[in-house]
């Protein structure tokens, strides 16, 4: 058994985003010859604050998530990006390649004696895993004995907007704990490539 720590890491944005929202918006007005060196950021930002978001959509981000499979039930309800996940069907976690045991996400906050029950819990799960395995059940099949903590990764893309959506959803006080951390560190990453975007947004951590 393994206990691994959540990450969040950026595998592709659009190049010069901010850019890119401006060719395709100044398109809407002809005024293509308005471009200079340094007007695409207050541009993408008028777009966002004029409510104008469809222009934010010709930007794209994609994201490489860790986390458990309870978390992302949530994260795949957002339904306008498209997602490639760690499949328990076809992953055999007693293969040499997994280190022949089953990872798993920590959840926040437990107390001592809680994380001993729950590390109890995981560790007869992996264990009746491994059983099913030998005794010729199929990955799919012997995965039903698997808890929602079990580590998975998934690759997320979605456009600007819709990553608005995410952050604002996803990083509010009344989303689950595990969630939000996730939240906040897109947020903190697509700030940094597009400001004028995603500044008005002040996800919880």
């Amino acid at each position: 058994m393994k206990i691994v720590k959540p990450s969040v890491a950026l595998l592709w944005i659009t190049p010069e985003p901010e850019y890119q929202i401006e060719v395709a918006g100044r398109t809407c007005y002809k005024s293509e010859d308005k471009i200079t060196a340094d007007s695409a950021r207050g541009f993408a930002q008028k777009m966002r604050k004029s409510g104008h978001h469809a222009m934010i959509e010709h930007a794209v981000a994609s994201f490489r998530i860790i986390t458990d499979r309870g978390i992302t039930h949530e994260i795949v309800r957002h339904r306008l990006a498209s997602y490639a996940q760690e499949s328990t069907r076809y992953c055999n976690y007693s293969a040499d390649k997994f280190g022949n045991q089953c990872s798993f996400i920590e959840p926040p906050d437990l107390f001592p004696s809680q994380r001993k029950e729950w590390e109890t819990a995981c560790l007869i799960a992996e264990k009746q895993y491994f059983k099913l395995l030998s005794d010729g059940c199929t990955p799919q099949i012997a995965r039903s004995v698997l808890p929602n903590c079990l580590k998975t990764e998934i690759v997320m893309t979605a456009n600007f907007r819709e990553w608005r959506h995410f952050i604002s959803l996803r990083g509010s006080k009344a989303a689950h704990p595990q969630i939000r951390p996730i939240a906040f560190q897109v947020w903190k990453i697509l700030v940094h490539h597009a400001p004028s975007i995603f500044e008005d947004l002040f996800p919880e951590q």
